[in-house]
């Protein structure tokens, strides 16, 4: 990771805390699995069976659409897969609780 990328998530972490405040500093250093999903496919058996190095499994989304980011199975964002430094990486482009929130208070 770059100096300017740990810049950022330092920054990050910092508004978080601060946002988060004094209630959480209990849970703030719980670990949670975040997992990236770029997409799936439904095999039968039979397919499994036949994998080998070298084969190819069609995904169920295209190319220019959005990774799923989960959080202990939780959908919370969606972003664009790159690479930085030969890491894979995500940016996020959208934070799926956040839109959901704005739509909810929109139809009261």
């Amino acid at each position: 990771m770059s100096e300017q990328d740990q810049s950022q998530v330092t920054e990050a972490e910092a508004t978080t805390a601060r946002s988060v405040g004094p209630a959480f500093d209990f849970v703030i250093d719980v670990p949670l699995e975040l997992s990236v999903e770029v997409g799936g496919a439904r095999l039968l058996v039979r397919e499994v069976l036949q994998l080998k190095e070298g084969s190819v499994i069609e995904l169920d989304r295209s190319a220019n659409d959005p990774a799923e980011v989960f959080v202990n199975g939780k959908l919370i964002a969606k972003g664009e897969v790159s690479v930085v430094e030969d890491r894979l990486v995500v940016q996020i482009s959208e934070i799926v609780g956040e839109q959901r929130g704005k739509a909810d208070s929109g139809s009261e």
